[in-house]
Formats: structure tokens, C-alpha cells, sequence
């Protein structure tokens, strides 16, 4: 089994901070893209930023220049440092990772439960 845990949401004033992080667990032999989506309410799922097993990242324009993608391979973590957080980023947020399972040749995406992250005065 794979598990991929997230914490780090809440309630934010705009213009404020939170920093995602997502851990995966289990029987994990390899691990490629690590990204983080966002849903809110009425909309679309929609990729925030993901970043490649060598480390080049990619972000969505509403967010360049706000947030940071990061990941420790050694920890199996992926992390999503928020700045300047506006209302229009409320959303529930979600990691995606893909893992190939140790007792697999094949590549799987798996997606944690998702984080509340809300932005309001």
C-alpha cells in the first residue's frame, strides 16, 4: 500500500503565509513528479506547481512569483511554501505523486486527501 498524508492548511489572512507538506509512505521503490493541485468550490481541479525528479519545477501563472514548490527525495516529502496569499487561492489543495510500488514495474499517480487552505479577512 501507498499513503500520501498532507498537512500544513488553514485560515489565513490575505497577504499572509502557510506552508503544504506531503508525505508518502509505504511500500515506495521509486518515486518521479511530485505536485500539488488545488479545487475550490464549483471549479475545476487545477495543477498549482509539480516538480521532476531532477528538480525542475513548474507553476501555474496565478501563482509565480508566491509560492515555491520543494522536495526531500530522502524524506519522500513534497512541500508548497505559500506567500502572499490571496482569496481567489482558497481552495482545498492536493498532492500527487508518482510512485512506482515496490512490488510493481509500473508507474501509478496517487493522491493524498487534500488540505483546506482558506484566505480570509
Amino acid at each position: 500500500q501507498v499513503q500520501l498524508v498532507e498537512s500544513g492548511g488553514g485560515l489565513v489572512q490575505p497577504g499572509g503565509s502557510l506552508r503544504l507538506s506531503c508525505a508518502a509512505s509505504g511500500s515506495i521503490s521509486s518515486i518521479n513528479a511530485m505536485g500539488w493541485y488545488r479545487q475550490a468550490p464549483g471549479k475545476q481541479r487545477e495543477l498549482v506547481a509539480d516538480v521532476t525528479s531532477g528538480g525542475t519545477t513548474n507553476y501555474a501563472d496565478s501563482v509565480k512569483g508566491r509560492f515555491t514548490i520543494s522536495r526531500d527525495n530522502a524524506k519522500k516529502m513534497v512541500y508548497l511554501q505559500m506567500n502572499s496569499l490571496q482569496p481567489e487561492d482558497t481552495a482545498v489543495y492536493y498532492c500527487n505523486v508518482a510512485i512506482r510500488r515496490s512490488d510493481r514495474t509500473s508507474w501509478s499517480n496517487y493522491w493524498g486527501q487534500g488540505t483546506q487552505v482558506t484566505v480570509s479577512s
